[in-house]
């Protein structure tokens, strides 16, 4: 478990993927006591930065209940669920079951500061170029629809205050053997540094945000008398096509930008992506604390990032 103590109390995080990891160092360092919260224990062990983990389906009701009384957290983050989409567009059953669950079991907790859900840009169909919290939802495929759902009973049951945070695609740096599938920045990045080609969709638009700057905007949620709203959105300040931002990568790497494929996206594995993933907030800029996060954009993020993948 978590040791420290901090102003605004302990933080329960559900899942120790990328985003959650993330976030739960940021929290850590910011000086709150958080735990993650997991199937499986975190490749990156969260003692390493200051917090704790414990076990959990969070699936499961009475091990959800048993997780809350040990950790009494002030505040929850929820960015469980299998979010992989061509996983969920193969098992759409099993991609909702999970997500309502945890979202039904952390939604009936009284008592809690905040309870932060992190949501996905999929719940739109890619009509529209651009998404902002007032804009219609409509899932194109099933990983959107098993989000957009956990969102309603999140925000019709909650008993606490509770928010949805939306975000385009996430990205950063992840090892090349990390075990599982990874960002899109990263797995250009590791088959750039092979040479070897990547294949990008040049017909597929988002908005990519780096992981760090997801887990400050979710920190800044949680600081205690924070009025936040029940939704908001947050995406990167560049709309770019998938393959535009494999250029942009290999720039970055010093790697010739000829190793990159364009494709339609209807050819491979992102044929079940919407033709645009790109939110934009009409709220989130009037959140006190946010004139000091610098929302980065894909160039600027890829030239910080070559770094860590051993180049610049």
């Amino acid at each position: 478990m978590g040791a420290r103590t901090a102003a605004g109390g302990p933080v329960l995080v559900v899942g120790s993927g990328f985003v959650g990891t993330e976030t739960a160092r940021r929290l850590a360092g910011e000086g709150r006591a958080v735990t993650l919260a997991s199937r499986g224990r975190p490749a990156s062990p969260p003692e390493a930065y200051g917090a704790g983990w414990t076990a959990l389906d969070a699936t499961d009701p009475a091990a959800c209940a048993r997780v809350v009384a040990e950790v009494r957290p002030r505040a929850v983050v929820l960015v469980h669920g299998p979010s992989d989409v061509t996983w969920c567009e193969a098992h759409p059953v099993e991609a909702a079951r999970a997500h309502a669950a945890a979202t039904a079991s952390f939604a009936a907790l009284p008592g809690l500061d905040r309870l932060v859900m992190i949501s996905t840009d999929n719940v739109f169909d890619g009509v529209a170029p651009v998404c902002v919290e007032e804009s219609p939802t409509a899932p194109a495929n099933a990983y959107g629809a098993a989000k957009l759902r956990a969102e309603e009973l999140l925000l019709a049951r909650a008993v606490s205050p509770a928010t949805v945070l939306r975000v385009s695609l996430v990205y950063g740096h992840e090892p090349a053997d990390a075990g599982k599938w990874l960002n899109f920045f990263a797995s250009c990045a590791h088959r750039l540094l092979r040479g070897e080609p990547v294949e990008a969709p040049d017909d597929q638009w988002t908005t990519p945000v780096p992981v760090a700057d997801v887990a400050a905007v979710t920190a800044l949620l949680l600081r205690p008398g924070a009025a936040v709203p029940e939704l908001l959105h947050l995406g990167g300040p560049e709309r770019v096509s998938r393959a535009g931002w494999a250029r942009e990568i290999a720039r970055a790497l010093g790697v010739p930008e000829e190793l990159v494929r364009p494709v339609p996206r209807a050819s491979g594995r992102y044929a079940s992506r919407p033709e645009n993933t790109c939110l934009a907030s009409t709220r989130l800029g009037a959140m006190p604390g946010m004139e000091a996060v610098a929302l980065r954009g894909v160039a600027a993020a890829a030239r910080e990032l070559a770094g860590a993948f051993g180049r610049g």
